[in-house]
């Protein structure tokens, strides 16, 4: 009987988490599959903390925040277009070098590709039973209370200001009560350097110094979502140095937080995890409580420059939402359908239009994914992200910002990203 009790157990699940993806595709993949021959294991899932660069075609490549010399097609494409096929479920959230016309496609999550799945701009799937939720993007304070005005094609501002994370999108985060096993950000939260080694990762990156030692190294909102959701593991890159804590909270529970470093040769770039399974298949499955939320806050989704309107007594209790969400999918089940289709065409490499870096195609307009439609469909919400943006200024992007004073390594690339009052850069190669 016990025999046939641990039979029927689900196996443990190998996790392989990666920090910044940058496009890498075929290295990441390459370093897996060596991985599992040499130490015979079996990869489940993989995770990727952004910066992932799910670029299809030259057009996307406008849409991609970085120095010109780091716009390249890399090997994402092949996967879209489907001359390769992920031999890994893949799930990203974003960062802050993406496609993020692409990604706006996405705004709910969905497949980017066959096998590999967009969390969304802030989301909670499951994934064998395990619970994972994420937010895409970094934290800069001048954007956060703003709402999602940014529109493809994009200008000189808000082709970074897209990926700033909103305080909407993390107010979804903040109403989850059941726990989760995952979490995942790009940017690392706030305070995490404190429940770690501190002394070992100064050595590293030594131009952290002054943001460690004021508290302002990372993510505010991230600190706020950690104390409040404990999940059991946090996975986060951008900074590009590999940094482990463990976060003990005030009612027992434990985090275990782990950063990643870029996909090159020596780096610590790629981690294997080990969690129990759940249940089986190893699938994505939506979440219930999830989806409660989300049918609850869509109505205020908000698609000018104004902050969405958040101290609304409808708002707390979602009772309702997840009844409704209860019985919509009585007799559906929660699976997410394997409904990738190509918004684009593809990079085609003998038809490439581009003869140097300087001569990008032009950015296109929005796209509706039809992930994104029997998504909203599922729900009986309305599409909403291609709406007009009416608002005083329509070049989007603040101005006025006085440049201020950072401690930088004279080794990183610094991506004049406005100012703030934010230390950390956007970009941290």
């Amino acid at each position: 009987a016990a025999a046939a009790a641990a039979a029927a157990q689900p196996a443990a699940m190998k996790i392989a988490v990666e920090g910044c993806a940058h496009g890498d595709l075929d290295n990441i993949y390459s370093t897996l599959r060596y991985l599992e021959v040499v130490e015979n294991v079996k990869i489940d899932l993989l995770i990727c903390c952004g910066d992932f660069q799910a670029v299809r075609n030259e057009d996307d490549l406008s849409s991609l925040a970085c120095p010109e010399k780091y716009r390249t097609m890399n090997s994402f494409w092949k996967y879209y277009s489907g001359e390769e096929t992920a031999p890994y479920v893949t799930l990203f959230i974003g960062g802050n070098h993406e496609a993020s016309n692409y990604l706006w496609e996405l705004y709910y999550g969905g497949w980017a590709a066959p096998r590999i799945y967009f969390l969304g701009i802030a989301g909670v799937v499951c994934f064998g039973g395990l619970r994972i939720g994420g937010l895409s993007g970094i934290y800069k304070s001048h954007d956060y209370l703003t709402g999602h005005h940014e529109r493809a094609p994009y200008n000189s501002n808000n082709l970074r200001s897209v990926y700033h994370i909103r305080e909407y999108d993390v107010c979804k985060l903040m109403q989850i009560e059941e726990p989760l096993d995952i979490f995942i950000s790009h940017d690392w939260p706030r305070g995490i350097t404190k429940f770690g080694n501190g002394e070992e990762l100064l050595r590293r990156k030594p131009f952290l110094e002054m943001e460690v030692e004021s508290n302002t190294l990372g993510s505010k909102p991230g600190e706020c979502l950690l104390q409040k959701l404990k999940p059991a593991y946090w996975f986060s890159a951008h900074l590009h140095t590999k940094f482990a804590a463990i976060v003990q909270h005030d009612d027992g529970r434990i985090t275990k937080f782990l950063a990643l470093d870029k996909c090159l040769p020596n780096r610590n770039f790629l981690q294997v995890i080990d969690l129990p399974a759940v249940e089986e298949p190893f699938e994505f499955c939506y979440d219930e409580e999830w989806l409660a939320i989300t049918r609850a806050y869509n109505p205020f989704l908000p698609l000018g420059r104004s902050p969405a309107q958040l101290s609304r007594p409808d708002l707390t209790n979602l009772k309702s939402h997840r009844e409704w969400v209860q019985k919509c999918l009585l007799g559906k089940g929660f699976t997410v359908p394997s409904n990738f289709s190509m918004t684009v065409p593809p990079y085609n490499p003998s038809q490439a239009r581009r003869m140097g870096i300087h001569l990008l195609s032009p950015q296109i307009g929005h796209v509706r994914n039809p992930c994104t439609e029997a998504f909203l469909q599922l729900l009986e919400l309305p599409y909403m992200l291609d709406q007009p943006v009416d608002f005083g200024n329509p070049e989007g992007g603040f101005t006025g910002h006085q440049v201020s004073n950072k401690r930088m390594d004279p080794n990183e690339i610094i991506l004049n990203d406005g100012v703030d009052d934010d230390s950390t850069p956007d970009d941290i190669d």
